[in-house]
C-alpha cells in the first residue's frame, strides 16, 4: 500500500518494507535499518540474527514503515 505523504525517517531508523524488491530479493515486511538518506529514496541495509549484512538496497522511503519499540502518542 502506498501512501502520498513521505514519512519522516532518520538515519538509523528500523524499517519495514512494504513492497517487494524481487531485483534484491527483498519481500514486503523484511526488517532493515536506514544507513542513508537520498533526496525520496533511503538506503537501507537489511542484515541477519547475528548481525551480517546480507543486502544493502535502495527503496522509495514511500515505501517504508518506521518501526517504533515504544509507545507513542499520536497527536
Amino acid at each position: 500500500m502506498k501512501n502520498d505523504k513521505i514519512p519522516k525517517l532518520s538515519v538509523f531508523d528500523a524499517v519495514a518494507l512494504l513492497t517487494d524488491l524481487p531485483s534484491e530479493r527483498l519481500v514486503r515486511g523484511q526488517v532493515g535499518t536506514v544507513v542513508e538518506l537520498l533526496d525520496r529514496d533511503a538506503l537501507v541495509e537489511f542484515s541477519d540474527d547475528e548481525g551480517r549484512a546480507y543486502a544493502i538496497a535502495r527503496s522509495p522511503i514511500v515505501d517504508l514503515l518506521v518501526l517504533h519499540y515504544e509507545p507513542r502518542v499520536v497527536a
